[in-house]
């Protein structure tokens, strides 16, 4: 990747990783976590890779994202600001009555969210939707859905699965966000979905690893998916539950909750220190 950009993305990525931090705290409620987690990949999305324009946020050849782990709306709020969808101010009123920005996304009123999600597994189903209308319409735009490693666990993944490889819905990538850690603890004590990538290639797709958290990577992943035909693509990502503020990373206890203010203080301290 070009130094310059993978700086800039670096920068983004940081910016995106505060105004979570910001959020959670600002909610008193949320999920850090995961958010974290995702927070690089939503960076590459709409800053490197994705077709959308802030101005038109419903125009017909944008490329589509669907946040199928949709309690990490925190992540996907933050980049959308970024983007210029709406302004950063809209984030300190995260889960606050009144407020657009819900717990979960909701496509009604944010602009930038095209599925409203939160019931795991629902939204790779709707990435499948949007990936078959695609298809049928010979539209050019991709479909880019992220799931949590945990949300694996439920059967309907699994039936989408079959669906997007059935339908060759090579205009699908799936992007699973595997942190090894889900709200009740290790995937391996919980319900274990190993091996996701073996998984996968079984339900028919192509099947990709990146690191998470570096841009070569990342971008490497992302350029390999678009020149797979007749296939659905999965993009298994390891990454680290958290990332980004010592305290958090791998902790299954930061699933769901937020810091107090020493915490918070010390969360965007490290974060900024990483520049």
């Amino acid at each position: 990747m070009d130094t310059v950009l993978k700086a800039e993305l670096k920068k983004k990525a940081a910016k995106i990783r505060t105004s979570i931090i910001d959020e959670v705290y600002s909610a008193k409620s949320g999920h850090p976590g995961g958010s974290l987690s995702i927070a690089d990949t939503l960076t590459y999305l709409y800053f490197a890779k994705m077709h959308v324009d802030p101005k038109n946020p419903k125009m017909a050849d944008r490329d589509r994202f669907v946040l199928s782990k949709g309690h990490c709306a925190p992540a996907l709020y933050a980049a959308l600001s970024l983007r210029g969808f709406f302004d950063e101010s809209e984030l300190k009123k995260l889960r606050h009555i009144g407020a657009m920005l819900q717990g979960h996304p909701d496509m009604k009123h944010t602009p930038g969210v095209d599925m409203s999600t939160g019931s795991l597994g629902q939204g790779i189903s709707a990435a499948c939707g949007m990936a078959l209308a695609g298809k049928i319409d010979s539209a050019g735009y991709k479909v880019y859905t992220v799931l949590g490693d945990g949300e694996l666990e439920e059967g309907q993944v699994w039936e989408a699965a079959m669906f997007a490889s059935h339908n060759k819905l090579d205009n699908l990538v799936a992007i699973i966000d595997n942190n090894g850690l889900q709200i009740d603890g290790k995937l391996s004590d919980v319900c274990s979905p190993m091996p996701i990538t073996d998984k996968f290639a079984a339900f028919g797709w192509h099947v990709i690893t990146m690191n998470a958290h570096d841009f070569d990577s990342i971008e490497k992943a992302f350029d390999e998916a678009e020149k797979i035909q007749y296939q659905p693509v999965a993009i298994v990502q390891t990454s680290v539950k958290g990332k980004g503020v010592s305290f958090m990373e791998n902790n299954a206890g930061w699933h769901g909750k937020a810091p107090n203010a020493e915490q918070y203080e010390q969360a965007l301290a490290e974060i900024n220190a990483a520049l």
